[in-house]
């Protein structure tokens, strides 16, 4: 009987390892089409609740708001391998002191919960966020990870990614996005059931313009990580 329970228990272990990682892997190359937290939203809503959703390539995607949600949620993200150590003892010290609750999730984390998870604090949850944070940052590449949270992430009440938030806030395709659009966008991230990205609020106008001095601050060393290693030969050759 024993025996049996442990057979059991194994191959429960190994269809979850294959089904998890073959998940992840078609999501590489398949468009996110639905997320946990869009059904969610959808059975918490009303009758008027609509889901505005439009997946589209990072190529289609302003370079302005994928700086500026690096700027505001992750500033490592280029760096690091799916967690900012620093980043998590600070909320646990905040949260510890009993200051408002703060995370310390990285845009890694946060893409792995959107894709492929629902919101909590319990530790099971944290954990299976840290799975597949694990995954993503193995089997995807930065620019990926990047791509399916800027079509993923909520942007406002009912709208997830950048092209429905674009074309919901300011009217426009997420390409066409200057950097003020892009900064105020993800001023609301941490809550964008609570804030507008236009107009803003005053907390979202004050965010947005600390937002945009990290970007003219940031930006040089991201598009510096990010530049192709024969162009930096060239680079330094025409020095």
């Amino acid at each position: 009987m024993i025996k049996k329970l442990f057979k059991f228990i194994f191959k429960l272990i190994l269809w979850f390892f294959g089904l998890t990682i073959l998940w992840v892997l078609i999501y590489k190359f398949v468009p996110v089409p639905y997320t946990p937290l869009m059904a969610i939203r959808s059975i918490e809503g009303d009758e008027k609740y609509q889901t505005r959703h439009d997946w589209v390539p990072i190529e289609e995607i302003s370079p302005y708001l994928q700086l500026a949600v690096i700027c505001a949620e992750d500033q490592t993200f280029l760096s690091h391998s799916g967690f900012d150590r620093e980043a998590i003892e600070k909320a646990l010290e905040n949260n510890e002191k009993g200051k408002k609750l703060r995370g310390g999730s990285t845009i890694s984390q946060q893409t792995a919960k959107n894709a492929f998870l629902w919101p909590g604090r319990t530790w099971f949850r944290k954990g299976m966020e840290a799975y597949f944070t694990l995954l993503i940052e193995t089997l995807w590449s930065k620019e990926r990870i990047l791509e399916v949270y800027l079509n993923s992430v909520e942007m406002g009440d009912g709208v997830f990614g950048a092209e429905a938030a674009s074309q919901y806030w300011f009217k426009k395709s997420a390409k066409n996005l200057r950097i003020e659009n892009a900064a105020a966008i993800a001023a609301i991230l941490p809550s964008p059931q609570r804030y507008k990205a236009n107009p803003p609020g005053n907390y979202v106008a004050r965010r947005t313009q600390w937002i945009v001095r990290q970007m003219r601050y940031y930006g040089p060393f991201i598009l510096q990580k990010q530049e192709p290693k024969e162009d930096k030969k060239k680079t330094k050759k025409k020095k």
